[in-house]
C-alpha cells in the first residue's frame, strides 16, 4: 500500500468517528497540508464515499449520516491467510513498510472480523512460535518498489538515482526484467545503461525512480531469481577463492547455493589434465568470495568432496588449522569416552578376589 493510499484510508477512519472535521484539523492529524486534504477528499468522493462539505465558520467535512464501510467478509481460512501472511512477511524481512504499518494493518483486519473468529486467531498469534529467527528488515521506498514492478510488467525503462555499496552515486537507465526478494532484501535486475550489461540493484539504495517512454524486450528464458543469486555471488569481497572440486555441478550446487558460489564445468583440456588428481568422477571449478578466509574450510568440509585449492595459498593454512582442531577434538572425545567406560566397568563389576599368598 502506498503512503498516499494509507493516508486516504486514515482520513476515512477519522471521518467515520463522526462529527464535522475542519480542514486544519484533518491536515494536522494526517501530517499533510490543507491542499492535500482536499485532494484526498476528492479521492474518497471518486470512490463513491458520501463525504459532505459543511460551509461556515465551523465548517469542514463529514460523512453522510448512517454511512459505514462494509464489513470485511472473510472465511476462517482467508482471515488466517491474511494475518499469517503479515506476520510471516514481517519475520522474513519482505514487508516493504515499517513494522508499525504492518501491525496497524493486522489490527484493522482483526477489528472487522467476527468476534469468535477473532478470538481464535488471537490465540494462535499469541501462542505461535518460529524456529527460524526473524530477519532484519531493510525497507525500500514503497513507491519505488511498486513503480519498478509496474515498469517490469509493462516493459518500460526507468531512470534511477542509485547509491552503490561504496557510496558512489550515479544516474542510470534500467530495463527492469524482474523484481526479486532474497534474504530480507528486494532487488531489481535488468539491462543497465551505465555498464551495457545485465546488473542487479538493491531497491533500498534507489533514491528515486521515473518511468520513461519507450519499451524493451526481455531475453528469452531469462530467470530473474537465478540472475540475482549469481550476481550476489560475484560481489567483490576482500578474498577471492578458486577451487577444483571432484564432482558434478549438481552435487556442488546442492551444498553451495548460487548466492554463495559460482560453479562451472572445467574446459575439456583442463578436465583431462585434472583427471589424474583423483579417482572416479569429473571435476568442476568453484569460485567464491569472502571477507574472511576462516569460514571457508568449514564450507569445504560440509561439501564433503575431494578438492584442490587453486588460490589463495593462505587458505591452505586455514584448512590445515581446521583439520588439526577437528583431530584434536576427536582424540579428546575418544579419551573422555574411554575414561568414562573404565569408570562404569569399575563400578559395575566387583574387583577380582585377592590371590592367596
Amino acid at each position: 500500500m502506498t503512503r498516499p493510499t494509507a493516508r486516504v484510508l486514515a482520513l476515512l477512519e477519522i471521518l467515520q468517528a463522526g462529527g464535522t472535521r475542519t480542514v486544519a484539523d484533518l491536515a494536522d492529524r494526517l501530517g499533510v497540508d490543507e491542499r492535500t486534504v482536499r485532494r484526498y477528499i476528492g479521492h474518497l468522493i471518486d470512490l463513491d464515499v458520501p463525504v459532505r462539505s459543511v460551509r461556515g465558520r465551523y465548517g469542514g467535512y463529514r460523512l453522510a449520516p448512517g454511512y459505514r464501510m462494509p464489513p470485511l467478509m472473510l472465511t476462517d481460512e482467508e482471515a488466517l491467510a491474511v494475518l499469517l501472511g503479515l506476520v510471516a512477511g514481517r519475520r522474513a524481512g519482505l514487508v516493504t513498510t515499517s513494522v508499525a504499518a504492518a501491525e496497524s494493518a493486522a489490527a484493522k483486519v482483526r477489528r472487522v472480523l467476527p468476534e469468535a473468529l477473532g478470538r481464535r486467531l488471537d490465540a494462535l498469534l499469541a501462542t505461535a512460535d518460529f524456529t527460524a529467527p526473524a530477519r532484519p528488515v531493510v525497507i525500500p521506498e514503497t513507491s519505488v518498489l511498486l513503480m519498478l514492478a509496474e515498469a517490469a510488467r509493462d516493459r518500460r525503462p526507468v531512470a534511477v538515482s542509485y547509491t552503490a555499496w561504496k557510496g558512489r552515486r550515479s544516474e542510470r537507465t534500467v530495463h527492469p526484467y524482474g523484481i526479486v526478494a532474497h534474504s530480507g532484501r528486494w532487488y531489481v535486475t535488468g539491462a543497465d545503461s551505465a555498464s551495457g550489461e545485465v546488473r542487479t540493484f538493491r531497491l533500498d539504495r534507489i533514491e528515486s525512480a521515473t518511468v520513461l517512454p519507450g519499451s524493451f524486450e526481455v531475453p528469452v528464458g531469462f530467470d530473474p531469481a537465478a540472475r540475482v543469486l549469481s550476481g550476489l555471488a560475484g560481489v567483490p569481497y576482500l578474498h577471492e577463492v578458486s577451487l577444483r572440486v571432484q564432482g558434478t555441478v549438481e552435487q556442488v550446487r546442492h551444498r553451495l547455493p548460487p548466492g554463495l558460489a559460482t560453479v562451472r564445468e572445467l574446459p575439456a583440456e583442463e578436465a583431462d589434465r585434472t583427471s589424474g588428481e583423483g579417482e572416479g568422477g569429473g571435476w568442476v571449478r568453484v569460485r567464491l568470495r569472502a571477507e574472511r578466509l576462516e569460514w571457508v574450510p568449514s564450507v569445504l568440509a560440509w561439501l564433503d568432496l575431494p578438492f584442490v585449492i587453486e588460490y589463495p595459498d593462505a587458505l591452505r593454512d586455514h584448512v590445515r588449522a581446521l583439520a588439526h582442531r577437528l583431530d584434536t577434538c576427536a582424540d579428546a572425545v575418544a579419551g573422555a569416552a574411554e575414561g568414562a567406560e573404565s569408570e562404569r566397568s569399575a563400578a559395575t563389576f566387583p574387583p577380582p578376589p585377592p590371590q592367596a599368598e
